[in-house]
């Protein structure tokens, strides 16, 4: 998903029940974004935005997506975008 960076745009805890396929996040599209980094010429800002983005598309994709017919089970892709944006 290609999703702004704000603490609270994720509301709901099940916004990503059953979507086993959600794996990746992309704040821009990928060149764009590289290009933006790369010419703000900040190394270090460019370096912790990398790592970030690293870590959240490392944990995603063995994140359990919930059952889409139950309701108790929401999975944890939400809340872990949730933690990550807010971090």
């Amino acid at each position: 998903i290609a999703i702004p960076l704000k603490d609270g745009i994720i509301t709901d805890d099940n916004i990503f029940q059953g979507c086993k396929n959600f794996k990746q996040v992309h704040l821009i599209e990928g060149t764009v974004l590289s290009d933006t980094i790369a010419a703000l010429l900040l190394e270090k800002w460019t370096n912790d935005m990398k790592d970030k983005l690293g870590v959240i598309n490392q944990i995603l994709p063995t994140t359990p997506a919930g059952k889409i017919y139950y309701r108790e089970d929401v999975g944890g892709k939400a809340q872990t975008v949730q933690l990550w944006i807010s971090s």
